[in-house]
């Protein structure tokens, strides 16, 4: 019988308090957004990730929250799309490789450019320092200092240090796109 109450109130909670959320997830190629959508969605990991192709649309839900989550092809040929899929998202969530130092230059110039558009002025945005887990992978200060995230103004702007594999920091991840649902 609890059970069943149970069920019933979560039901009615979901149908009251239901909270919605649009995320576009953009980084170079191989940074981990694929993974990320897979374990925020199913909490599965897998070496096995195909590329991106374009662009996958994938809804996740958590607690009453309904996330409508844009997962964007990070090679150099799908990067001019980007801010097709981050118009009108209520955050952006930026990936980085945090293992490959070699890449962070270019990760830096294509956030920049990405958030110099007027169209995405004040859009959040959550930097992923992902797969945390490999060495010499870089640090959270390390990386908004080499990044320049501190130059970012006019929206909130957070950074934090994951990995999929481990899932190190996925919870703080989640709460950080739960405040923005509405």
């Amino acid at each position: 019988m609890a059970f069943i109450l149970s069920n019933l109130l979560s039901w009615l909670r979901s149908l009251f308090f239901a909270k919605h959320l649009e995320v576009t997830i953009v980084g170079l190629q191989a940074s981990g957004k694929t993974s990320l959508v897979n374990v925020l969605g199913s909490n599965q990991w897998s070496e096995d990730v195909v590329p991106t192709v374009a662009f996958n649309l994938r809804q996740v839900r958590k607690g009453n929250v309904t996330m409508k989550v844009w997962d964007v092809a990070g090679q150099p040929k799908f990067r001019g799309m980007w801010d097709r899929y981050c118009r009108g998202a209520d955050a952006i969530i930026y990936v980085v490789d945090a293992a490959d130092r070699s890449s962070l230059p270019t990760a830096t110039s294509e956030l920049h450019a990405l958030l110099s558009l007027p169209a995405l002025t004040s859009v959040p945005l959550l930097v992923l320092a992902n797969k945390n887990d490999l060495p010499d992978a870089v640090g959270v200060d390390d990386l908004i200092k080499e990044m320049r995230l501190g130059d970012i103004g006019g929206r909130v702007v957070s950074c934090y240090s994951t990995s999929n594999k481990t899932k190190h920091n996925l919870d703080i991840v989640l709460a950080w796109l739960t405040q923005r649902a509405h």
